[in-house]
């Protein structure tokens, strides 16, 4: 059976067996795989560790009919590790890595998402930003590399030119006076522009912003994703709550 080896970045576990995981990975260059990593939850694994989610590393694996397996795993970049002393960088991610299961299909190529996943980690564990800002940054970005990227700006339907004052999930985002169905959100004008900002990655801009506008931000990135994914993601339950948006 062929071998290969790729950088990988865990996205979760579950156990197989007394001591075997099936460990489900995004890979820089085979996309989302999944393999039996052996011997794992015992204590004395040489690899246990960087096997757990949210761990960036330079994997080895043979392929299977079904699962493949891991041969070899070396540690890349801990996030995992340094993100999981800080509750609220440890529920982002989590967010984080089930959007990404979510969105990418197995054996799908996704070296974007894979870049942004890892930069989305990375920040986390950096702690330059507060959590819940990266986190709904990252899910704004990695929806659009998915092909359902916000407008903040012109009319999500017409393509009238912003600003406007509604915002429909279902249409993708601001919607002119003309577009706006019933039951659009009203957002702040500077939570479309913290939107913007999450979305281009402006942290000048981000860091500006108050509280109440990013708790608005929140709500709406949270029902957007909702809306388009047609699931939740359940990691969102344990991160800070969100201010749910305003209705016209």
């Amino acid at each position: 059976m062929p071998l290969y080896r790729d950088a990988a970045i865990v996205l979760r576990t579950h156990k197989l067996g007394e001591a075997d995981r099936i460990v489900t990975m995004l890979t820089r260059g085979r996309g989302k795989v999944r393999a039996v990593a052996k011997g794992v939850r015992r204590t004395r694994s040489k690899f246990g560790a960087r096997l757990e989610p949210g761990m960036v590393v330079d994997v080895q694996c043979y392929e299977g009919r079904n699962l493949d397996t891991v041969t070899q795993a070396e540690g890349l970049a801990p996030y995992g590790e340094m993100i999981s002393h800080d509750y609220e960088a440890w529920t982002a991610s989590h967010a984080m890595l089930e959007m990404c299961d979510h969105l990418v299909a197995e054996q799908e190529v996704a070296v974007q998402q894979f870049v942004l996943l890892a930069g989305g980690l990375a920040a986390l564990a950096a702690a330059e930003h507060d959590s819940r800002l990266v986190l709904d940054s990252y899910l704004l970005r990695t929806m659009a590399v998915a092909g359902w990227e916000a407008s903040f700006g012109d009319c999500a339907r017409c393509g009238a030119p912003g600003p406007h004052r509604g915002f429909n999930v279902g249409l993708g985002g601001a919607v002119c006076p003309a577009c706006r169905p019933p039951g659009s959100a009203a957002p702040a004008p500077q939570t479309f522009a913290l939107l913007a900002a999450l979305q281009t990655g402006d942290w000048t801009a981000v860091e500006a912003s108050d509280a109440r506008h990013r708790a608005e931000a929140s709500g709406l990135v949270a029902a957007y994703l909702h809306w388009h994914l047609e699931r939740g993601v359940r990691a969102l339950r344990y991160v800070s709550a969100a201010t749910p948006p305003a209705l016209a």
